[in-house]
């Protein structure tokens, strides 16, 4: 029954697409043409919705390649929404090449501009209206997915938990196969030495292998009795708690390697994305600033003697040592004994408190930016005694320094500064650094002029 439902999901997503592509081509024409009163060439409304008609068949044929007709009842809608955006994408450059070579030059640019936008905002908005509407009938108990639990170890119960915690997955379990008849509240329906004859005899929708190590040589069996029975298939890996959020598959002559810690900005065209980002920003934020820096530069030199950029090592990309600029907030000599700054630290000065309170002395990194030390967003980076320390005892902590630090962070944004727990803080870089894309960075720095520009004296470098 789950598959004629997917099949039916499928048929509306596809017919409400081609009308949202429709819809999106009039709505463009019309802002263009209608309400901005620009002149219409010689290609009328009716020349664009005939357009509609061959990039219709056009667009749901991409958005076939990008997996949006799939089922993603597992899906966040975070990942869902980055594929209808690359699918558009894809769809608008393939558009403006064939009307290229075609010549169709009195085509509104504007109007492809405003249609390109629509689409998106269009669709995502229809597909999460669909996701919340699919929700809500699943809490009531239809479109309900059945699966066979296959183990019934830690990695059993987690599942279990995930999917009793969230009804609107729709998922029912029918029972559990497994050695030994330990879970509660679950049907128990047999062992392995029966697997086909429970698989054949339930026709649950779908079967869910959480075999933990010792179990893991049944795979084997498990899997032919899955096909012999004509049930899909799902596994757990027991080494789960090792894999990143998005594992990325490698092939070496046939032989499938999973990487362990999926970094985009591996990617030369990511990081060269970013690094152009980078440079573009760090400029335009200089200029920006300078009257600022140029107040906190003679503020600094008359509040105490000294010089008015302090100047610390500090571990960037690659585990490698670099110098990292700040305004000077602390009289001569006094950071040489190494520890956190704390609230009433008398290491400061009164000007350099006022400094660190609105992050002022923060601003000279752009510099590092220039130089290719730092990112305008990244984890923060630490000094060396601190990331000797913190290898030892923070899990994943030296991940952090597989991409370039930031002046600001995902995990600053979220208010994890200084005396925060470090493990959270690693949490939230490892999150980002796997999850990273331009529009990543732009919501960090975006999110920074609302909740990272004021220093509660909890920051710690």
């Amino acid at each position: 029954m789950i598959k004629e439902n997917q099949q039916i999901l499928n048929q509306v997503n596809i017919f409400t697409d081609g009308m949202v592509i429709l819809l999106a081509m009039i709505l463009a024409y019309s802002l263009r043409f209608s309400v901005l009163q620009g002149e219409t060439g010689h290609i009328t409304l009716e020349g664009y919705i005939s357009l509609s008609l061959v990039v219709i068949p056009l667009y749901l044929l991409i958005y076939a390649g990008f997996n949006l007709y799939e089922s993603f009842r597992r899906k966040d809608f975070s990942k869902e929404l980055g594929l209808i955006i690359k699918a558009n994408l894809l769809g608008i450059v393939i558009l403006l090449t064939c009307l290229f070579i075609f010549k169709k030059i009195d085509l509104s640019r504007w109007t492809l501009v405003f249609f390109f936008t629509f689409n998106i905002t269009g669709t995502a908005f229809k597909r999460f209206v669909l996701r919340n509407i699919l929700k809500k009938y699943r809490e009531k108990g239809y479109n309900i997915k059945h699966v066979i639990l296959l183990g019934d170890g830690p990695l059993a119960r987690s599942y279990l938990n995930a999917v009793y915690n969230n009804k609107s997955l729709g998922f029912s379990i029918t029972g559990y196969i497994s050695a030994n008849k330990s879970l509660r509240h679950i049907r128990y329906l047999g062992n392995y030495d029966i697997i086909y004859e429970t698989l054949d005899l339930f026709n649950a929708d779908e079967a869910v292998a959480a075999l933990e190590a010792e179990e893991f040589h049944l795979l084997p069996k498990i899997i032919n009795s899955c096909e012999k029975s004509g049930t899909k298939l799902s596994v757990i890996p027991f080494y789960s708690k090792y894999m990143p959020s998005n594992p990325y598959l490698d092939d070496l002559e046939g032989i499938p390697l999973i990487n362990i810690r999926r970094i985009p900005l591996d990617n030369l065209l990511n990081a060269m994305a970013k690094r152009t980002m980078d440079i573009i920003g760090a400029v335009f934020l200089i200029v920006l600033f300078s009257p600022i820096m140029l107040i906190a530069s003679v503020g600094t030199k008359l509040s105490s003697p000294g010089p008015i950029i302090f100047k610390q090592e500090r571990i960037g990309l690659n585990k490698k040592p670099f110098t990292m600029y700040k305004f000077r907030s602390m009289r001569i000599n006094a950071v040489e004994r190494t520890g956190w700054t704390t609230f009433d630290d008398p290491r400061k000065t009164k000007f350099g408190s006022f400094l660190r309170k609105l992050s002022i002395d923060e601003l000279p990194q752009f510099f590092n930016v220039l130089k290719g030390d730092m990112s305008l967003v990244g984890p923060r980076p630490e000094m060396p005694y601190f990331v000797e320390q913190f290898k030892e005892s923070i899990p994943l902590y030296m991940v952090k320094h597989q991409v370039r630090p930031g002046i600001t962070g995902w995990a600053q944004v979220n208010g994890l500064r200084g005396d925060t727990s470090i493990k959270k803080r690693i949490e939230h870089d490892i999150y980002y650094i796997e999850n990273w894309n331009l529009i990543f960075d732009i919501r960090i720095l975006f999110l920074t002029l609302f909740k990272g520009v004021v220093n509660e004296e909890k920051f710690i470098n």
